[in-house]
C-alpha cells in the first residue's frame, strides 16, 4: 500500500475537511459563474447538503470516492487486507447507509437529490453542470 507511519497517516486523516472541500468549491464557483445562487451546507435539510438550490428544491452532494464507498465491491476487499479494516469497513458502510437514508428523506420532502463523485467534478465539471441544468430544466417544465 503506502509507506506512511501510523502518526503520518493520523496527521493526514486529521486534515481532511468536511466542508469547503476542493470539489465543493470547484462546483460552487462554476454554479455562481453561470448565475445560479445557492446555500452552502444547509443544516435545515436532512444530510446537510453541500449545495442547495432552494429555488428549485435541488440538493447536491459532492462525495469523495473513499469515504462514500465508490465501487464498494472492489474497495471492501482491499480494506479487509489493510490496517484497521474493521473500523474502515464499518465507517464506510455506515456512510453508505446514511447517504441512502438522506436521499430517501429528501425525496420524501419533495427535493431532487444529485450526488457527484469527487473525480467527476474534478475531471468533468461540464458534465456535472449539464446534469444540474437538465434537472433544473425538468423542474421548470413540471411547474408550468
Amino acid at each position: 500500500m503506502d509507506n506512511l507511519t501510523r502518526e503520518q497517516r493520523r496527521k493526514n486523516m486529521q486534515h481532511i475537511r468536511s466542508t469547503d472541500t476542493s470539489i465543493e468549491v470547484k462546483l460552487r464557483k462554476t454554479l455562481w459563474h453561470k448565475g445560479y445562487r445557492y446555500r452552502k451546507n444547509d443544516n435545515r435539510l436532512p444530510g446537510k447538503p453541500d449545495i442547495v438550490l432552494t429555488r428549485y428544491k435541488v440538493a447536491i452532494f459532492c462525495d469523495s470516492e473513499f469515504f462514500h464507498g465508490k465501487d464498494w465491491e472492489v474497495l471492501k476487499p482491499r480494506l479487509e487486507k489493510g490496517n484497521n479494516s474493521e473500523y474502515w469497513i464499518s465507517k464506510i458502510s455506515r456512510n453508505r447507509e446514511r447517504d441512502d437514508e438522506v436521499n430517501k428523506r429528501l425525496l420524501f420532502e419533495g427535493w431532487t437529490v444529485i450526488r457527484f463523485w469527487g473525480r467527476d467534478i474534478q475531471k468533468n465539471i461540464d458534465e456535472c453542470m449539464k446534469v444540474i441544468e437538465e434537472t433544473i430544466w425538468d423542474i421548470k417544465i413540471q411547474e408550468d
